[in-house]
């Protein structure tokens, strides 16, 4: 499976776990758990105030892809800071990821996870260098929205099923 390893993994834990291996959230991301669950973006006003909004989001080859429309506060952030945060509650373990969210605009990527986005029940089509469609979620904005890839450089999660633990990855920028 595509993706990358980790270059250091810290254990979080105080209570004797061992650190949680990083195939754990990997493999609930690859198997699409993500989609459809809650996920939150955290990013920073241009006044430094922080904004966090929900997204739905996709993992294909060790990213994040999630969609929002141009004028929206998200990502109108993101443009003037592409530094970000995503959040989630996988099946057996939360977890927040720091990285940076880009747009994507190349139409191989478009069209491949907007093929994703309709395998998981989301009938969107790609239009110049956006997503369309007849419905999104209500704080995306009207259509067209923008794919943005996230890639994450830190990851930490809290296992909330056994075996439990708490462990921080580290990944190459």
């Amino acid at each position: 499976m595509a993706g990358r390893t980790p270059i250091e993994t810290k254990n979080l834990d105080i209570y004797g776990n061992a650190p949680l291996p990083w195939s754990r959230p990997r493999d609930l991301f690859a198997a699409g758990i993500f989609f459809g669950r809650p996920a939150f973006l955290g990013t920073t006003r241009p006044d430094d105030r922080p904004h966090a909004a929900g997204v739905a989001a996709l993992w294909l080859d060790g990213d994040i892809y999630f969609t929002s429309g141009p004028e929206t506060r998200k990502s109108r952030n993101l443009a003037a800071n592409p530094a970000c945060t995503i959040s989630a509650s996988l099946e057996t373990i939360d977890m927040v990821l720091e990285g940076e969210a880009v747009r994507v605009t190349d139409s191989p990527t478009l069209e491949r996870l907007a093929a994703r986005c309709r395998e998981a029940g989301w009938p969107v089509q790609v239009e110049g260098d956006a997503f369309t469609g007849p419905y999104s979620a209500p704080s995306a904005g009207p259509p067209p929205w923008h794919l943005y890839r996230f890639t994450f450089h830190t990851a930490i999660g809290n296992a909330t099923a056994e075996p439990h633990g708490a462990t921080r990855w580290r990944f190459e920028p």
